[in-house]
């Protein structure tokens, strides 16, 4: 895609996304900053935050687990090198610790695809597994959102783990 195609997608994404009932109804979404092709989720975000949301967004810890911070708005981003990975736009602000996302009435979850079940595939460090299954162990039942293109959505995915199934991609 081009870069005129990846803004167009975002604007697009937020205006469906903020149709969702999930979406409308939240006081607390747990997000995350898209990184190279991904569907855009800053107009999202801004737009969630704009309602009176509060969106919460991941740092990666070094052992792959994700704590979460508030987002306030662009600048409260920090682009973040992680090693040898990728580099990430996480909160600057206060860590709130790993089990914030348990408050949270939504999840957005990134994928590189996802089925008709429900099952999503991500890039495989297990920031996100983990994260399900801390709402598991928690008694949380958040909607679960993948973000994804049209031609993400797939026939199958095989998993290796149980996760939790996604309400809507």
């Amino acid at each position: 895609m081009t870069a005129d195609d990846v803004r167009e997608a975002a604007s697009a994404l937020a205006g469906r996304a903020l149709g969702l009932p999930e979406l409308a109804r939240a006081r607390t979404v747990a997000a995350y900053v898209s990184v190279g092709s991904e569907p855009g989720t800053l107009a999202l975000l801004d737009a969630l935050r704009e309602r009176g949301v509060r969106v919460l967004l991941p740092a990666l810890l070094p052992d792959n687990d994700l704590d979460w911070g508030a987002y306030t708005g662009e600048g409260s981003l920090a682009r973040v090198q992680h090693g040898g990975k990728m580099t990430l736009f996480e909160p600057s602000g206060e860590r709130l610790g790993p089990d914030a996302v348990t408050g949270a009435d939504v999840v957005l979850l990134p994928g590189l695809a996802v089925d008709g079940r429900g099952m999503r595939l991500g890039r495989g460090g297990g920031s996100y597994d983990r994260v399900l299954a801390r709402l598991e162990r928690a008694g949380a039942r958040p909607a679960l959102v993948v973000l994804l293109y049209d031609s993400e959505v797939v026939a199958q995915v095989r998993r290796r783990h149980t996760t939790a199934r996604c309400t809507r991609w």
